[in-house]
């Protein structure tokens, strides 16, 4: 599989883009920049080596490389080089609506051109551009190589089509595309964080809170539920089972009381002193690049603990696993020597052993001491399981279809830390199989060094999900198993294999 749009351009590579270039680079496209200020190219390509390794723990497509960023000389370069043009420039109306002029003179009359404002009308922007059916706004959030949201507000002129080219084009970069359906300023959810941000100055101007108290008032409150529910949903749940019907005969009068002033205050100098004290208190002495990191590393962190309940950004998360494995499937071809994670086919050369995953120890592996823990040997080796699924055939259908593989028992032997951020390789030896079973053994290794890391044995049975039973392996991946099993045969059996734990 390859990306839809094969050369994504950029024009202004301030932090949104920067962030589109690590979330164009990461999904296998070309992306060619051009911005005017001084030193541009080189803060950009430092942005990106910064927010590369938070891109490869989210998950990187085949043919993704930082080498395919490209600097051009000018936004008309750009333009003639792109097969979709996303414009950065600072919120200034005139600035964007001369740049997008620019673009549209030079680029493929078929190209798409969205801008990356955050309130400004689209269809002001595409005022006096020769085709303002191209033009739309893509809002984004920061940081964009993270975050899956994004905006499609269409103006006035714009077709539909390009509408629908967004959406699918947003959707390639494993994206969540909100079509704002009215024209609006601020558009939808930066209309919501403005009112949360103008009820915060408030209270700050008027004595009652800090900015650290009224983050902790997020944090360890309402910003939990959000990330997964949002205002609506959460609000629905507080009025049992009487839902939002109940919570607004409830609450509704005291949407009357005087809580909240929706009017932003006068940002006077003793304000925005007290605003950036308070910030800066919060950051403690971390610089921007020490607080980017730790975002970076919280989001992942609670995107990936959304995954298993398939709910909110969890969803966009496990999509983009499966259509990077689709991906990987597909360049690989007939799956060759099993190295490159495509799946099994009739007559082709399995490998002995499957080498299918490789990966770097990642900040939530690991204990205070920097070490990887004892589950998280378990979870990489259940990823390197998930690769040996998909080479045999079992995938999203595969178990829509009602049926996978329960694990029945576990050995883990414990050789040599691993520390974080270096990294790992598994392989795999298929010990044998039967009817409904499989028992296979996975060795870790220092992806470096080579230095055997730990080693997991385990026995599987293929089940009936619906039915809540053991069941054949369906014929597909039961070929797919006959065919590893019989080249795993020549191999050695590893030493771990068969142990008991006893003393003496």
């Amino acid at each position: 599989m390859s990306p839809a749009v094969d050369t994504v351009g950029l024009v202004g590579t301030g932090v949104i883009g920067a962030g589109w270039a690590v979330r164009a680079l990461a999904r296998g496209c070309r992306v060619v920049a051009w911005d005017p200020a001084d030193g541009a190219e080189g803060r950009l390509r430092a942005a990106v080596d910064r927010a590369w390794p938070a891109a490869v723990r989210l998950g990187l497509f085949p043919g993704a490389d930082r080498r395919k960023l490209s600097w051009a000389g000018s936004a008309e370069e750009v333009a003639v080089d792109a097969d979709w043009i996303q414009e950065n420039a600072p919120e200034d109306e005139e600035l964007k609506r001369h740049l997008l002029r620019r673009l549209d003179a030079a680029a493929n009359p078929a190209t798409v051109i969205a801008s990356s404002s955050s309130g400004l009308l689209p269809s002001r922007l595409q005022s006096g551009c020769r085709h303002p059916e191209r033009i739309l706004v893509g809002h984004p959030f920061n940081p964009v190589y993270l975050l899956p949201l994004v905006e499609v507000v269409a103006g006035r002129e714009t077709s539909p089509a390009c509408v629908e080219r967004a959406v699918a084009f947003y959707d390639d970069l494993v994206m969540h595309p909100l079509v704002v359906r009215n024209e609006i300023e601020g558009y939808l959810s930066d209309r919501l964080q403005e009112a949360l941000w103008r009820e915060i100055l408030h209270l700050v101007n008027d004595g009652v809170a800090t900015t650290g108290e009224l983050d902790d008032a997020v944090v360890y409150g309402p910003g939990l539920r959000w990330a997964a529910m949002g205002t609506n949903l959460t609000f629905h749940l507080a009025g049992g089972a009487g839902g939002m019907a109940h919570t607004l005969s409830q609450f509704g009068p005291a949407l009357k009381l005087p809580w909240t002033k929706l009017a932003a205050p006068e940002l006077t100098a003793d304000l925005a002193r007290a605003m950036a004290h308070g910030c800066a208190e919060q950051a403690g002495g971390r610089s921007v690049e020490e607080l980017e990191e730790l975002r970076d590393d919280y989001l992942l962190a609670v995107m990936r603990a959304l995954r298993p309940v398939g709910i909110g950004a969890g969803r966009i998360i496990a999509e983009r696993e499966a259509r990077i494995h689709a991906a990987a499937a597909a360049g690989a071809g007939a799956g060759g020597a099993g190295s490159a994670g495509g799946p099994w086919t009739p007559g082709t050369e399995v490998a002995a052993p499957l080498e299918l995953y490789e990966a770097q120890v990642e900040p939530d592996w690991v204990d205070y001491n920097d070490h990887m823990t004892e589950a998280a040997f378990l979870v990489a080796f259940g990823w390197a399981s998930d690769k040996l699924f998909r080479y045999i055939g079992i995938d999203e259908a595969y178990r829509d279809g009602g049926h996978s593989f329960y694990t029945v028992e576990t050995h883990l032997n414990y050789l040599r830390e691993a520390a974080l951020g270096e990294p790992i390789r598994v392989s795999t030896q298929v010990l044998g199989i039967d009817a409904k079973r499989l028992h296979f053994f996975h060795s870790m290794h220092h992806g470096s060094s080579g230095e055997l890391l730990c080693t997991t044995e385990q026995m599987l049975v293929h089940v009936d999900t619906a039915a809540g039973r053991s069941a054949p392996i369906r014929p597909g991946p039961a070929a797919a198993l006959a065919a590893v099993a019989e080249a795993h045969a020549r191999l050695p059996a590893p030493p771990q294999a068969g142990r008991r734990m006893s003393i003496g």
